[in-house]
């Protein structure tokens, strides 16, 4: 079995801080550095007993094994500042992309990590953060997964696809164009029957002959939080699937849903604020207010 000990995580937010805490529980030493993270991600981190590192150099040299787990935005200059280190110090890396990017854009960022002398791992994870019940699966490809698969034996559930790059991240996208975008359709469909006054006859009728999607969209409160960082998610399968020959403007649809939601006041919430939801027909009130503005 491949010898990890120290686990790097870019950067410990929701997602990240969760998987870092699990590792962590489960007998690795996990760090980040974090001089220039947010005040709630240095909370997060110290929650889950992430050590802070002062330095990019020191972050490579003393990790066997690093996670990148960021918004789609921030996954390119993550790979650039860590491999500007890796030239820096001549340490050995393995640099694993966990974040729901196009294949195409984690081939660029293999290419960044390998030419500065790192081990590069496609990886995406689906489900949410591993805490209770919850338990994702992290689907890696590449010439070498050895590292990424060792983190079985440390309380996460590790599946390789295949030695190409770009296949854990093909996966990623081709599901969460059904989850988050068949969300964003929800939350459009809901909208309009708002603006248009059908509401109520809608969800009546979703209740007689689409229950199970009804159930679908009264949890559409939960969902302005993530929607800032959905934006990127969508532009990058729309980016995916225009590659292959087929048409990007679903998804970049999606993507502009995200964007009105994300707009409003809702998104501000945190993951860690445990107040109710506003109610469905406070949160689409929300939303039609701010399309007539």
């Amino acid at each position: 079995m491949t010898d990890i000990q120290t686990i790097a995580v870019m950067s410990p937010g929701d997602m990240g801080h969760s998987v870092g805490n699990v590792l962590r529980e489960n007998g690795l030493r996990v760090i980040s550095c974090l001089g220039d993270r947010s005040e709630r991600t240095k909370a997060l981190a110290a929650e889950a007993g992430i050590e802070d590192v002062p330095t990019y150099a020191d972050l490579v040299q003393e990790a066997d094994l690093l996670l990148s787990v960021l918004t789609p935005a921030q996954a390119v200059n993550a790979a650039q500042r860590v491999a500007e280190a890796l030239v820096e110090t001549g340490a050995e890396l393995a640099y694993a992309d966990c974040n729901a990017i196009a294949p195409q854009t984690v081939r660029s960022i293999g290419e960044i990590i390998t030419e500065a002398g790192g081990t590069f791992i496609d990886g995406s994870i689906i489900g949410g953060p591993p805490r209770g019940k919850s338990h994702p699966r992290l689907y890696v490809s590449g010439p070498n997964t050895a590292p990424m698969e060792a983190l079985n034996e440390y309380g996460l559930t590790v599946v390789p696809l295949g030695e190409e790059i770009g296949l854990a991240s093909a996966l990623k996208m081709c599901y969460s164009a059904w989850t988050k975008g068949s969300t964003a359709l929800f939350t459009e469909l809901l909208v309009a029957a708002k603006a248009m006054g059908v509401l109520d006859a809608l969800r009546h009728e979703f209740g007689q002959s689409q229950s199970a999607m009804l159930l679908r969209m009264q949890r559409l409160p939960a969902m302005p939080i993530k929607s800032r960082r959905f934006v990127g998610e969508m532009l990058e399968i729309a980016k995916s699937f225009g590659d292959v020959g087929l048409t990007p403007k679903m998804l970049e649809g999606a993507a502009e849903m995200y964007t009105l939601v994300g707009s409003t006041h809702l998104a501000d919430r945190t993951p860690e604020d445990k107040t109710p939801f506003p109610s469905l027909k406070e949160t689409l009130e929300v939303l039609v207010d701010t399309l007539e503005a």
